[in-house]
């Protein structure tokens, strides 16, 4: 059961406390004080979504807090919603979580009803949901599973045949391509390579006219360095006989000739360069090559050892698409066979579910206030999975009097019909888990003895478990083990919305007001208070 719920800075909400008690707890009040809103914080700290302009104004922050007390421990929720990041922090006994976790452990904890749910009920697809919680949900597992798969095998099939069909126009051109590609052979870095090989041969070329240039400077007839060094160190080597000052001189003339000579003969035994001009021929020539294959298919060389790949991939995948083709049958084939044999457990299962449900929902809707002669059926459809396999879809019919057809809901139900259906229907699915019920106006659209009915049925489901119903009848608020009162207030030009447990003659008053007020609205409270026994 739910014991405490704290709320703060949510819409105009401030500060908020409550205590709940076991059995059930009634919120009222004046429309728009704010009951509906109290509920939607319990949906928010419990996984669902509130923008952040949920934040009271002036405020950066909101937080809702909840105690749960369940047979094995309690837990202790909190969510905040932050107004600067739009995103918000959610908290399981005081350690970051996940809303995905949160909203497993949800259906434990709470069951919302409102008048949302109504219009769910008109639903047929609500309507089959309603019996699939009635049976296997590991059969229905196994469909969803078989089912996807089964699309994924149809997909796949369309996907390769498109894909076939759409390369066999393009068959010829591919074999062209390849065809090119294969002549050339190009490879992938293959122009760098060229071009650094092209750069390489122009500089053996300036290295080579150099030699050529040095040789000539030390050794040629029109230059000839080693001749005129040797002929300048003999007029030197003259000169210092009768100058001893220059004989330095001319002992360096003399080293600087045998260095000239050795360097001569060390030039002279450099390894022939290669035939660079035949090379660059060559490189030139399969430039050109590439270039033309490059402006023929349109693509960078890069592009054109890419498509090379491609191309193969392409045609071989044509080769053998026919094979993937029949093996992806055949699966196809063992999956419609599975889908078609959990598809008719699943119907027999839902057909006898049908049954007990439709007896279930008949004692149920009597003890509401239906007539005895109304009928609750469950009409089944054929709705298509695949090409061979149909299943049965559920809808919900019923006919309130004795002598017509049974009809659909949504063409014969008023709202207070359908707000009693869906009580019915409440009290069935949370008898498994007795999570804490929540009951958002289901009451609206009914009243008179329909509505002491419905007080009954409230009651019964609050001995059994915790209720929380929000309610603008002062029939169903005497019936509160706990009642409090939400209302508006104004202070200093700002707007609150308040909620607190009212006492035994605060309850009073309240039930007079929403009887009408005056002397007879007084009297009708005492009445009800005296009638329902009411705790406080």
């Amino acid at each position: 059961m739910l014991e405490l719920l704290r709320i703060q800075n949510l819409a105009l909400i401030e500060d908020l406390e409550l205590e709940f008690s076991p059995g059930l707890n009634v919120l009222t009040g004046e429309t728009g004080a704010g009951k509906s809103f109290i509920l939607r914080a319990l949906d928010f700290v419990l996984g669902d979504k509130l923008p952040p302009d949920s934040i009271r104004p002036g405020e950066g922050r909101a937080r809702v807090e909840a105690l749960f007390s369940l047979p094995e421990g309690d837990y202790v929720i909190k969510r905040e919603i932050l107004r600067d990041k739009n995103r918000s922090r959610i908290y399981l006994n005081d350690s970051l979580s996940s809303q995905e976790k949160i909203r497993e452990l949800r259906s434990r904890l709470i069951m919302h009803t409102s008048q949302h749910e109504q219009q769910r009920l008109l639903s047929q697809a609500y309507h089959t949901k309603i019996l699939d919680t009635r049976i296997s949900q590991e059969m229905l597992a196994e469909r969803d599973e078989t089912l996807a798969e089964l699309r994924s095998v149809k997909a796949r099939q369309k996907e390769i045949a498109d894909r076939a069909r759409e390369l066999e126009e393009r068959r010829e051109f591919l074999e062209y391509q390849e065809q090119e590609i294969a002549k050339v052979e190009p490879r992938a870095g293959e122009e760098e390579e060229l071009e650094e090989r092209k750069r390489q041969l122009r500089e053996q070329a300036k290295s080579m006219q150099a030699l050529e240039r040095s040789l000539d400077l030390l050794e040629g007839q029109e230059h000839r360095v080693l001749d005129k060094v040797g002929d300048l160190h003999s007029e030197i080597a003259a000169l210092a006989e009768s100058d001893p000052e220059l004989q330095d001189e001319a002992a360096r003339l003399e080293e600087m000739r045998y260095e000239l000579q050795e360097l001569a003969v060390k030039l002279k035994d450099r390894p022939p360069p290669p035939d660079t001009e035949q090379e660059l021929e060559r490189i030139e020539s399969r430039m050109w090559e590439l270039g033309r294959l490059k402006r023929k298919l349109g693509r960078s060389l890069e592009g054109i050892t890419g498509l090379q790949g491609e191309i193969r991939e392409n045609l071989d995948f044509l080769d053998n698409c026919n094979l993937q083709l029949q093996q992806l049958a055949r699966r196809e084939e063992e999956l419609e066979g599975s889908l078609d044999e959990v598809v008719q457990r699943i119907n027999r299962a839902r057909e006898e579910a049908a049954e007990e449900l439709s007896l279930r929902l008949h004692r149920e809707l009597r003890d509401l206030g239906f007539p005895q002669g109304m009928e609750v059926v469950f009409q089944f459809s054929p709705v298509q999975l695949s090409e061979q396999v149909t299943e049965n879809r559920a809808k919900l019919m019923w006919k309130p009097n004795p002598g017509h057809p049974p009809q659909p809901l949504d063409q014969i139900a008023s709202g207070g019909e359908l707000s009693r259906f869906l009580l019915a229907l409440v009290g069935l699915f949370s008898q498994e888990q007795a999570p804490t019920l929540l009951f958002d106006e289901v009451d609206a659209g009914i009243g008179g003895v329909t509505l002491s009915k419905v007080g009954q049925k409230i009651s019964e489901l609050a001995g059994r478990q915790q209720v929380i119903l929000v309610s603008h009848w002062p029939q169903l608020a005497c019936l509160a083990r706990k009642h409090f009162l939400v209302s508006k207030e104004v202070e200093e030009e700002r707007t609150s919305t308040r909620c607190r447990s009212l006492s035994a003659e605060e309850v009073q008053q309240e039930l007079a007001r929403m009887a009408g007020g005056g002397e007879q609205g007084r009297l009708l409270a005492g009445k009800l208070i005296e009638e329902g026994g009411h705790d406080n």
